[in-house]
């Protein structure tokens, strides 16, 4: 809501000046004006004796006709043919909202010789992919990829895009937002309907974790999120499951793409999946040393699953990036999660807190880990994983 003074009825009487708790309105020719530090409290509309003051509509710039925007779209990103994890988990939450809502959920596939991942997300819950195959998008670009889905979303106008926040969903993101004219909730962990007028709440923390904070966008279109790896429901698969496919038909010219793709020079290191991994066994500044992921990952081989580490872990040089769980690493969601030497820090509990089962293994009874833990030992985990190796045998 904004404020407006009728100047017919405005007498100069300045009461308005005064009472003004944020110095925002002066008085020029003896007529109020509201200056640019208003906040539209309504105070001034409250003490004006004359009635010369009222609230009016603020103008929604840039707002669009959200009725003429329908359905969920996922991005379907996919590398050298194979869909990335993160596909099948937005579809199967992209599913709930389009249920609720009452509209169709739709992929957005672009690549080159993709064609045949059209029935993998047909069978994944798509209602309706929309291909677009050129050899300009064998490879991501920035350029090339928001220039199609672009011109997608403007022909089709979906309501709700939304994208994993990988390093790709992360980069074409707020490019799509930018080019839409609307909103992005980045690093998403949770999506919802709003009953009342169908519009999607988007939650994500903020302020380091501290709180969690839900966003909404309501004049303009569509509303775009990424979500974060590992936080959704995957979607379970069925293929018998019929859908449409819509070829759309990419034309670039010369200068439209300005990233060229010289070499894809792959990790030549041990590749770690922590989002697949059904049982994780994670480390943190508890284990004293860096040779203390060793025990771990005896106990990870034993149950079939893979080891992580807190970010104190990593900061210290113990374990690569690539194994941190936490806000500022990976979210995760297995069946079994293992907190060894790991206080428990906010930042880190947003990184692992649904995983179905958590044991926490902490000399200090009163570490914060304790709190999100299923079952707690409190003891020397030099001495508690090999008693676990001990109890569950060869």
């Amino acid at each position: 809501m904004a404020i407006k003074v009728i100047k017919d009825k405005c007498k100069g009487c300045s009461i308005c000046v005064k009472n003004c708790p944020f110095s925002a309105i002066t008085l020029e020719n003896k007529v109020a004006v509201i200056g640019s530090a208003c906040t539209g409290c309504g105070v001034c509309v409250e003490k004006c004796p004359f009635k010369a003051i009222e609230k009016v509509e603020e103008e929604k710039k840039g707002a669009v006709d959200v009725h003429q925007y329908h359905g969920v779209w996922v991005f379907a990103e996919q590398r050298e043919g194979k869909l990335m994890g993160v596909v099948t988990e937005l579809l199967g939450e992209g599913k709930k909202l389009a249920a609720e809502i009452g509209c169709e959920l739709c992929a957005v596939l672009c690549g080159h010789n993709v064609e045949n991942l059209t029935d993998e997300l047909i069978a994944y819950g798509a209602e309706k992919v929309y291909l677009a195959d050129a050899p300009e998008l064998a490879n991501y670009t920035t350029d090339g990829y928001s220039k199609v889905i672009m011109e997608a979303i403007t022909q089709y106008k979906p309501e709700i895009v939304l994208l994993g926040a990988t390093h790709i969903g992360r980069d074409l993101g707020p490019c799509l937002a930018v080019q839409c004219n609307t909103g992005l909730t980045a690093d998403c962990t949770r999506l919802e309907i709003n009953p009342e007028n169908k519009g999607i709440m988007q939650t994500r923390p903020a302020f380091g974790g501290n709180l969690m904070a839900t966003i909404v966008c309501p004049n303009h279109r569509p509303q775009m999120s990424t979500v974060r790896p590992g936080v959704m429901t995957k979607a379970e698969r069925d293929d018998s499951r019929k859908g449409e496919v819509v070829r759309l038909t990419p034309s670039f010219a010369e200068g439209d793409i300005r990233q060229k793709v010289l070499e894809i020079v792959k990790n030549a290191t041990e590749q770690v999946s922590l989002t697949d991994a059904d049982v994780i066994v994670a480390g943190g500044l508890g284990l004293g040393n860096a040779e203390g992921f060793d025990l771990l990952k005896k106990l990870a081989d034993r149950l079939g699953g893979t080891v992580a580490a807190s970010r104190a872990a990593v900061d210290a040089g113990w374990i690569d990036h690539a194994y941190q769980i936490g806000q500022t690493g990976t979210t995760v969601k297995p069946r079994l999660y293992f907190a060894c030497g790991i206080s428990g820090a906010i930042q880190h509990v947003a990184g692992m807190q649904n995983s179905d089962y958590i044991i926490a293994i902490n000399k200090n009874e009163n570490a914060p880990i304790f709190e999100v833990a299923d079952y707690g030992i409190v003891g020397d985990l030099y001495k508690v994983i090999p008693a676990i190796l001990d109890a569950l045998g060869e």
